[in-house]
């Protein structure tokens, strides 16, 4: 499935096994931005289940003419708080050299219209309170709803 985007040349489409380098490059800078150190095993896993029909998690690419400049990685799944499923966008990143484009913003409203064509209710992220770039741009969909992440490592 692939679309166009209302960023300018830029096409919104699934993930491929070809994809694998230029997803790899754009993932080392997503981890070094969060300041986070995977083991490559990990990287692996997380491409392998992109790749994987039956998993869940899935990555749309936002391809211009020569590179992969973003990317969105999201999962369906189902909720206790409706009758269906849901869409959690766990990583939206663009290269640095693309930002201020409207890739992002093609990215999540491909997810949007992905996830409507396919009966999902809701579509939800969260990203780090001090990421002021991305908050812009998630405020331009929608506020905040005031609920608070809490995690706890296994």
């Amino acid at each position: 499935m692939g679309a166009n985007s209302g960023a300018a040349g830029v096409i919104i489409r699934d993930a491929t096994a070809a994809d694998k380098a230029q997803w790899h490059g754009l993932w080392t800078q997503y981890l070094a931005y969060y300041k986070v150190d995977l083991t490559p095993d990990v990287t692996d896993y997380t491409w392998a289940r992109l790749m994987d029909p039956a998993s869940p998690m899935k990555a749309r690419l936002a391809v211009l003419p020569d590179r992969i400049a973003g990317f969105a990685i999201h999962h369906q799944h189902c909720s206790s708080w409706v009758s269906g499923d849901d869409c959690y966008l766990e990583d939206l990143f663009v290269d640095p050299a693309a930002r201020n484009q409207g890739i992002g913003r093609a990215l999540i409203e491909d997810l949007q219209t992905l996830a409507r064509g396919r009966g999902w209710h809701r579509l939800y992220w969260h990203t780090d309170a001090k990421n002021s770039g991305a908050r812009a741009l998630y405020d331009s969909f929608v506020l905040s709803d005031g609920h608070i992440r809490y995690r706890l490592t296994l």
